[in-house]
C-alpha cells in the first residue's frame, strides 16, 4: 500500500533499523535514532543497487516519488543514476569556481582585507556567473576572453586585466593540485584592450592652459 504524509509522520523508531515501502522502488528507511532517509531501489547490470534521495521531512513524499521517477527514466535509457551522481559529484569538484574558492579560502589569511574583498567581488561578478560551473580542465582561452570582454565592454579595462591575473593565479593552484594542465590565461597576452593612463601633470597642464 503506498505511503501517506499521514503515516509516514505517525511512524515510530524502533530499536532495530526499519522499512516503509512506498512504490517502484521507492521507500523510507527509518534508524534507531528516529532519522529518515529516502532510497530507491533498482536493478543495473544485473544488480540491485540503492540510491539515497535525501531525508524527510526536507524531502517530502512528493519530492521523494519525483527524485524516484527521475531515476527511472534514467535506468530506462541505460543509465545508471549511482554513477551519474559520483560523475556529477566530481565535476563539481573540479569546477572553475570550486577550485577559485578553495585558491581563495587558502591564500586570503595572507591578505589585507581591503584586497579579500576586492578578490571576491571580482570572482563572483565578473567569472563565476559566466563560467563558474565549468570544469576548469575544459575553460580554453577564447572562452575566458570572452568572460574578460565582458569586463571591457563596461570601459574597466584595468579591472579586466586584474581579473586575468586572478585567473592566472586560480589556474596555477588547478595545475598544482592535479586538477588541470595549463593556465590559459598565459594565452591572452596582448588580447585584451590597453589601459589608458592619464598622468596628473597632464591634467593640471590642461587645467592652467583653460584658465583665463
Amino acid at each position: 500500500m503506498p505511503l501517506t504524509d499521514t503515516s509516514i509522520r505517525k511512524a515510530k523508531a524502533t530499536n532495530k533499523p526499519r522499512k516503509l515501502f512506498d512504490e517502484r522502488g521507492l521507500f523510507l528507511s527509518i534508524a534507531p535514532t528516529g532519522g529518515k532517509l529516502w532510497r530507491y531501489k533498482y536493478r543495473f547490470g544485473g544488480k540491485e543497487k540503492l540510491l539515497a534521495l535525501g531525508t524527510y521531512p526536507d524531502v517530502s513524499l512528493a519530492s521523494a516519488r519525483e527524485r524516484r521517477d527521475a531515476a527511472r527514466r534514467l535506468v530506462a535509457a541505460g543509465v545508471d543514476p549511482s554513477a551519474q551522481r559520483r560523475a556529477e559529484r566530481a565535476a563539481a569538484d573540479s569546477s572553475f569556481e570550486t577550485i577559485a574558492r578553495e585558491w581563495f579560502a587558502k591564500f586570503s589569511p595572507q591578505w589585507v582585507e581591503s584586497h579579500n574583498q576586492t578578490v571576491l567581488s571580482r570572482m563572483e561578478r565578473d567569472l563565476f556567473p559566466y563560467m563558474g560551473k565549468s570544469a576548469i580542465s575544459a575553460i580554453t582561452a577564447p572562452e575566458l576572453l570572452s568572460v574578460l570582454q565582458r569586463i571591457e565592454r563596461r570601459g574597466a579595462n584595468e579591472t579586466a586585466r586584474r581579473v586575468r591575473q586572478i585567473c592566472s593565479q586560480v589556474f596555477r593552484y588547478a595545475i598544482a593540485t592535479a586538477r588541470a594542465e595549463r593556465d590559459p590565461s598565459a594565452d591572452l597576452r596582448g588580447a585584451l584592450a590597453p589601459v589608458v593612463t592619464v598622468h596628473r601633470a597632464a591634467i593640471s597642464s590642461s587645467i592652467n592652459s583653460a584658465t583665463p
